[in-house]
């Protein structure tokens, strides 16, 4: 399994905002300036994490990012949850997939909901203050 650059990246921005969190709020433009994203596409995910509740934003004089809530409340399967949508090995237990030619005899697919499961418990288990260095 792999993340998408955007998961990726969004993993970046958010570990950066979580750095500055306790201070002033911080910019979109800042947080691509320290991690040397493209400001595009930090704007792109700053968007996405918004939606998601785990920014806030605010236009005008002191506006700027800050974590929705505190960094250690915040998980690794947030970010990429906010990013890609439910996180799962397969698409075969998604509900609006297209059905698979081997879905009437699959042994297997009964399984996959607890594997899905394990996997976002494991990346449940990855605060974000981890992943900042130590941010809180």
């Amino acid at each position: 399994m792999r993340l998408s650059s955007m998961a990726d990246y969004a993993v970046v921005t958010m570990s950066a905002a979580a750095r500055h969190c306790g201070g002033q709020r911080v910019s979109a433009a800042r947080i691509a300036e320290e991690t040397g994203l493209p400001a595009p596409t930090v704007q792109k995910l700053v968007s996405r994490l918004t939606a998601a509740g785990l920014l806030r934003s605010s236009r005008g004089a002191g506006g700027g990012l800050k974590l929705a809530r505190p960094a250690a409340a915040i998980t690794l399967a947030d970010i990429i949850e906010a990013v890609e949508g439910p996180i799962g090995m397969t698409a075969c237990v998604d509900a609006e997939r297209e059905a698979c030619a081997l879905d009437a005899s699959c042994s297997v697919k009964p399984h996959w909901p607890q594997v899905n499961q394990a996997l976002r418990g494991a990346l449940a288990q990855v605060p974000l203050t981890q992943l900042a260095g130590g941010a809180r």
